[in-house]
């Protein structure tokens, strides 16, 4: 069950992209079981009156993260294709910020926070709790985590509502990410 938001909150939508759900190009296994999860979040962050950022691989056609240029991923979320859309079934409002990631076609990004404005945007709303969940727990979520704390933002992470892509790598994450400083909604099993 969603935590009391208020004015000082912001839920962090990470990644949850067709391509990284079930079917996509990228898909982490029951990647879709989070979109139930965040939705109750946005209904609980739009009655508070919490923003709300959704934060989405936007790379070109060439990205370097592809296996075709020697990277380590499948060709995925491509801007303006299916894949890279969010899934159909997560109810962002149309007031959500959009956070575009790896558009650089020679640099991958993972965080939310690398190349983009978020810390700027997120400190000029007030905000100094930041709820995050999303996709994939080990890669973007991790990496997002680590720089919200970094950046001075008091982080949680909504257990129940995010996947690893291994999850072994995962456990990891959860350690790397608790270690840094980082709290957990749910208890972590």
């Amino acid at each position: 069950m969603p935590a009391t938001l208020t004015s000082q909150d912001a839920l962090l939508v990470v990644d949850v992209q067709n391509d990284f759900c079930p079917g996509g190009a990228l898909p982490i296994e029951r990647g879709d079981d989070v979109v139930p999860v965040l939705n109750e979040w946005i209904d609980a962050a739009r009655e508070a009156g919490t923003p709300i950022y959704a934060s989405r691989d936007w790379h070109p056609e060439d990205h370097i993260s592809f296996e075709s240029r020697g990277g380590p991923w499948p060709r995925h979320c491509v801007q303006e294709t299916d894949g890279a859309a969010f899934h159909p079934q997560l109810r962002l409002p149309d007031d959500a910020v959009i956070i575009s990631k790896g558009q650089d076609v020679d640099r991958d990004a993972y965080s939310a926070f690398d190349t983009t404005d978020l810390a700027d945007r997120l400190r000029e709303a007030g905000v100094k709790r930041l709820w995050v969940g999303g996709l994939a727990q080990d890669v973007c979520v991790r990496a997002t985590v680590l720089d919200a704390v970094k950046a001075g933002f008091e982080v949680h992470l909504i257990s129940s509502a995010t996947r690893p892509v291994d999850p072994e790598n995962g456990r990891k994450a959860i350690d790397e990410m608790q270690q840094a400083g980082a709290k957990f909604e749910e208890p972590v099993s």
